[in-house]
């Protein structure tokens, strides 16, 4: 007697038998992906999740994928989905570095895991496959494993190489293929709207019950009845209270996973079977060209062990890998004839030699708000005339208006056209493959949906703070200075040969700093701009227990409420009053909590949409350098 396997096996050998010389000429066919197409993730689970909710996508939904994804995955984790993957990166937070397990692979990889599977053979849980490997550089063969056929087998591509994979059922080849990867680097640099700031990894967690008191800061305003983080603290500012923080994936520079760099890094690889990609994101909260791109800046956030490198230097080290980048001295070369006199005498930059560094594939540049002053300008927006604020000189420096504004913004192109330098000089950049370099545009804050008008007058999510009031006068003086940068913006894209990423844009009207419930029948508590305050026992408008942070939400920008409720950032009380040389000041912890915490930056839904249009710009750059477009996933 035969037995149903042994049946089986012949009737699929009979069937197979007239495929068994020619690939192309049989229904069988091996299709493989990457196992772990973004690479920054340690745990390919973690990239999984992202590729299988983009597999899932309707139709409507590609057109802005990361976006649609965002919206699916803030509805399945409220309190964010990084939660659970900002710890299991690349990055090394407690040493300021990029390292994995083999750090030295990580930049210039030796092998990618792929998943194969044969597709076309009827009862392939019935039949025994056999797998043949052999890389496809040199003769030597690689393992061979025997599975049924509708197993699928992990498999190591050596890498740029390739591997050529064979099915044989019975000693007969069926299907053969050969898998090559195609690994992207793609470097992020520039300030807080690169680095994610505004969206932790780990949002503040609120007492259900507690209560924070703030302190005086005039004669009459009682800063009570706040939201009170949870934990084991007995005054703000301790160290039991900072200890609940809000966490970052690099805490000094508030970057996190929402950053619309990385996400557009991601998208990339999860989009393309074949692809993976090597991230490396640098940008930091508060950065601008020279502090920040050319010189060491600390950070947004006060921590045991800053940043060590400028952002170009930091890429020069990366690019080296296990080699060294040289220090180098260049006094004269950035700082246009005296134009940029930062630059000027004892400018040290990190470098890779040409012939060690690794080729940049894609290099994401959000840049030149806080060269133009964009916080003071805010400040000049949101501070009521006769705040105690405006007079000490804004939160971030001395208030500025339109005036200073376009004196800032005259210096802009002699900043760029010395970023333009460095990157080809110090980060090897072609001069032909200026496109490569994708600078993204800021999106408008407070337009309303027409494009005209701006946000109203009042504290609509911003009665955290009394000193707070919008001016819709002053915002659309602020409006005239953005729209000037976006033009600085855009020209110096155009000519210094890079592409400029701005679609985006259009999505944040009428989705800014206002938008939000009015008193409607279509009630949302995510829309709800107000913030909750405990008055007579009773938490108003709601416990701020409550509060989701990642949610989806009409407003596409964090209010100082919203700053509040999800960064909350405080300092220890020891370095507050060391800076301010006297007590009672804790409302300056308010001050901090609502503003060093992400306002006036984009939400993670705001992120994805600049991610978007950023991905879209960089599909066509790889298209033109002959890299393989997005295809659906399985």
């Amino acid at each position: 007697m035969i037995d149903g396997k042994r049946l089986a096996f012949a009737v699929a050998l009979g069937t197979l038998a007239a495929a068994a010389g020619s690939t192309a000429a049989g229904a069988q066919q091996i299709e493989w992906r990457v196992e772990n197409p973004f690479r920054f993730f340690n745990d390919a689970a973690d990239t999984e999740v992202h590729r299988a909710t983009f597999a899932a996508l309707g139709q409507d939904e590609l057109r802005q994928p990361v976006m649609a994804a965002e919206r699916q995955l803030s509805e399945r984790h409220p309190d964010g989905w990084a939660a659970t993957m900002f710890r299991k990166t690349c990055w090394h937070w407690q040493r300021n570095r990029f390292e994995c397990p083999d750090q030295n692979a990580y930049i210039h990889p030796k092998s990618h895991r792929v998943i194969a599977e044969l597709k076309g053979v009827e009862d392939s849980q019935s039949v025994d496959c056999t797998w043949l490997t052999a890389p496809l550089a040199g003769r030597q063969r690689g393992a061979s494993v025997t599975v049924p056929c509708d197993t699928p087998v992990k498999l190591e591509v050596p890498y740029p190489a390739g591997l050529k994979i064979t099915v044989e059922v019975g000693g007969r080849r069926i299907a053969e293929t050969a898998a090559k990867v195609q690994d992207l680097l793609i470097v992020g640099l520039g300030d807080s709207f690169a680095s994610g700031e505004g969206n932790p990894d780990v949002p503040v967690r609120f007492s259900r019950e507690r209560a924070a008191d703030y302190g005086r800061p005039g004669k009459t305003e009682g800063l009570d009845g706040y939201p009170a983080r949870v934990g084991d603290w007995e005054r703000i500012g301790d160290p039991k209270f900072i200890e609940e923080n809000a966490r970052w994936l690099d805490q000094a520079c508030h970057r996190s996973l929402y950053s619309h760099q990385l996400r557009a890094a991601l998208q990339l690889a999860i989009e393309e079977p074949s692809r993976a990609v090597t991230f490396v994101g640098v940008a930091c909260s508060g950065a601008e060209t020279t502090f920040g791109l050319f010189l060491r800046y600390k950070g947004h956030e006060w921590v045991p062990h800053p940043p060590e490198l400028s952002q170009i230097s930091a890429i020069a080290e990366i690019q080296c890998g296990a080699s060294e980048a040289t220090a180098t001295d260049y006094p004269e070369a950035y700082h246009m004839g005296g134009k940029v006199p930062e630059l000027q005498g004892g400018l040290v930059l990190r470098r890779c030699e040409p012939a060690k560094a690794r080729k940049i594939d894609l290099i994401f540049v959000s840049v030149g708000g806080n060269d133009v002053g964009f916080s003071r300008l805010v400040a000049n927006a949101v501070l009521a005339d006769q705040s105690q604020l405006r007079r000490l000189g804004g939160w971030l420096g001395q208030v500025t208006g339109l005036d200073q504004a376009k004196d800032l913004l005259s210096k802009l192109d002699d900043r760029y056209k010395s970023l333009n330098r460095a990157l080809h000089n110090i980060l090897h950049l072609s001069w032909s493959e200026n496109d490569r370099v994708i600078l993204t545009g800021y999106p408008p804050m407070a337009l309303l949906e027409d494009g005209r008008k701006h946000c109203p007058d009042g504290q609509a999510g911003m009665e955290v703070l009394s000193d707070f009031k919008l001016s819709e006068a002053k915002a659309r003086e602020g409006d005239v200075a953005a729209a000037g940068l976006h033009a600085k913006m855009r020209a110096a894209a155009h000519t210094h040969g890079w592409s400029f990423a701005e679609a985006h844009r259009a999505a944040f009207q009428g989705r800014g700093l206002c938008a939000g419930w009015s008193g409607g029948a279509a009630f949302s508590s995510a829309d709800d701009l107000r913030l909750p305050r405990l008055v007579d026992g009773k938490w108003q408008p709601m416990n701020p227990a409550d509060w989701k942070a990642y949610v989806p939400r009409q407003r596409l920008f964090r209010t100082p409420n919203d700053a509040f409720m999800t960064g909350n950032f405080h300092v220890p009380q020891s370095l507050l009053q060391t800076v301010l040389k006297q007590q009672g000041y804790e409302w300056v912890q308010l001050l901090l909590a609502s503003t060093y915490s992400g306002a006036f930056h984009p939400t993670a839904e705001g992120q994805a949409a600049i991610a978007d249009s950023v991905a879209e710009r960089a599909r066509g750059v790889l298209a033109k350098y002959g890299a393989p477009q997005r295809r659906a996933v399985n």
